[in-house]
């Protein structure tokens, strides 16, 4: 029997999205938030321009890319570009997970593209990355944040592809190393490692991107809010803070806070350094623990943001899924009820698993308190 714990996380956000807060966040970090004013009023357009101007720096990308806010989080932001920039070539889509199956879906039922190589894994594997054809657009998720599957780096696609690359990078960007030049499309929201809050996208666009939006029409009626281009000439203005639509300037007070800190705690580099050792603290537990496991069995593919792990002894693997799900569901209550993590249940779709945030807005002391309370609820319940 193991004895129930004492130490517990100071937070216990573990929830992979909306995520835990920068360390030291209050109330008072929107204190001076441009409520009740317009979005296009100078000041509120110089706020948003900041945004896209320090996401740039902190990242690194490349000088001739372009960076816009979109609305509708990561989705909107993937839609946008899905929407905008396919239907000029053929199309890869790799999916090992719910979000990445969403795009499979969008691109054969709703745009109806003809073309189209799909490359589908189960959750806690990756597909045959080498099977992509990149004279075809491909699109893939860097992080499956509902698998804790991630691509290892980018060393898989050429520098001389003639299709565009389009990445899903919501639970990657500013927690994984990552080679922006191989990508030409990259998507993320504030509410995933940067702990802002939702509703919010970012697209960056490569020169290669922004020449297919100048020289592409699409065949469909294309959404006001996933125009970035009209009549083949790119909407400049979204890239400088004119977003398409109204944002939250209570949001865009909240992200600059959160960008603000990055930068005081040493930028990208110290962020992922940061979640990778939540990885490593999780791993090192994985080693000696005789319940659990990762759900991913291959080292370099592993997430050290959507960290999912699953019960790995017989006892559990003999019940029926109905009933693995329905003892995971109990860990989840009994850890919430003690205060201790909240949000932890692995995502619906996915097999029965536990997820936590290993973004850098979790402490590792919270990641090393909190293992401890996993492997006693589980023994608590099973």
């Amino acid at each position: 029997m193991i004895t129930k714990p004492t130490t517990k996380p100071s937070n216990p956000n573990f929830s992979s999205g909306p995520c835990a807060k920068r360390p030291g966040w209050d109330i008072n970090a929107l204190q001076n938030a441009d409520t009740g004013r317009s979005h296009r009023a100078k000041h509120c357009k110089a706020k948003l321009n900041d945004v896209i101007v320090k996401s740039s720096s902190i990242l690194g990308l490349p000088d001739d890319y372009t960076l816009a806010i979109m609305a509708g989080s990561n989705t909107g932001a993937l839609e946008a570009a899905l929407w905008s920039l396919l239907g000029a070539r053929g199309v890869d889509v790799l999916a090992w997970e719910n979000f990445g199956r969403d795009w499979v879906n969008d691109i054969l039922n709703e745009l109806k593209l003809e073309n189209v190589n799909t490359h589908i894994a189960e959750y806690g594997d990756l597909p045959d990355l080498s099977k992509a054809n990149f004279d075809n657009d491909v699109i893939f998720t860097w992080n499956g944040t509902t698998a804790g599957v991630r691509v290892p780096n980018a060393d898989w696609i050429p520098d001389d592809r003639a299709g565009l690359t389009i990445c899903d990078a919501t639970s990657a960007v500013f927690a994984m190393d990552m080679d922006f030049s191989k990508l030409d499309v990259v998507t993320w929201s504030w509410q995933k490692v940067l702990g802002g809050e939702g509703a919010h996208g970012m697209i960056a666009l490569s020169p290669r991107a922004l020449e297919r939006l100048e020289s592409h029409k699409p065949a469909w009626p294309m959404p006001k809010v996933f125009r970035m281009a009209s009549k083949l000439k790119v909407s400049k203005g979204i890239f400088e803070g004119a977003t398409i639509n109204t944002p939250s300037m209570i949001c865009v007070e909240d992200v600059l806070d959160a960008l603000n800190w990055v930068e005081s705690v040493g930028g990208a580099e110290t962020l992922i350094e940061h979640s990778n050792k939540n990885l490593q603290i999780i791993s090192d537990w994985i080693d000696t623990s005789d319940s659990f496991k990762f759900l991913c069995d291959e080292e370099n593919a592993r997430s050290s943001t959507s960290i999912t792990i699953e019960i790995k002894d017989a006892s559990f693997k003999s019940l029926n899924e109905d009933d693995q799900r329905a003892l995971v569901k109990k860990i989840v209550a009994l850890l919430d009820s003690e205060g201790v993590a909240f949000d932890i249940g692995g995502y619906p779709k996915a097999p029965p698993s536990l997820r936590l945030w290993g973004g850098p807005t979790v402490q590792n002391d919270d990641m090393r308190a909190v293992l401890p309370w996993i492997e006693w609820a589980y023994q608590e319940v099973k």
